[in-house]
């Protein structure tokens, strides 16, 4: 999977569903276009926007998004690019900063996170950037139940 994305301000929540997913996504929330073409043609990203003023550049892939709905852009993106999310991606990446997430020692989060899940859980991962913790909980079933109503 190497597609790369960069989404306009008006797509959040798709920037948060193609993180979980495991994609590499980052979130432009500026108004300049000449910046969001130059960043993403440096870091060889494709552009999702609903932003209709985009046109198109030379060098680079736009995707105009259609749908107000999450579950409605992720098909569209998936389907647009014709990739399908793989199973040992999911979760991989911090859904606030992007960043790729490492496993942490079970015993290193104890003060970190709720007792219940601290004696529910075996395994966590944290961002290395801004330190957020993850581990299995009820939101991995969750984006199963929408990964299926969208495939």
């Amino acid at each position: 999977m190497n597609e790369r994305f960069i989404v306009t301000r008006e797509l959040g929540r798709l920037a948060k569903w193609l993180r979980i997913l495991g994609f590499d996504t980052t979130y432009h929330n500026i108004d300049n276009v000449s910046t969001l073409v130059i960043t993403a043609l440096r870091e060889d990203r494709i552009i999702l926007t609903r932003n209709t003023k985009i046109g198109q550049h030379k060098g680079i892939k736009i995707i105009k998004i259609d749908s107000d709905f999450v579950k409605k852009q992720l098909t569209q993106v998936l389907g647009d690019l014709k990739i399908s999310p793989r199973q040992d991606l999911m979760f991989s990446r911090c859904i606030i900063c992007n960043k790729e997430l490492i496993s942490i020692e079970k015993t290193s989060v104890k003060d970190k996170v709720p007792e219940f899940v601290y004696n529910s859980q075996d395994e966590f991962v944290s961002c290395p950037e801004c330190s957020r913790i993850y581990w299995q909980g009820t939101h991995w079933g969750n984006v199963s139940d929408t990964l299926k109503d969208i495939l």
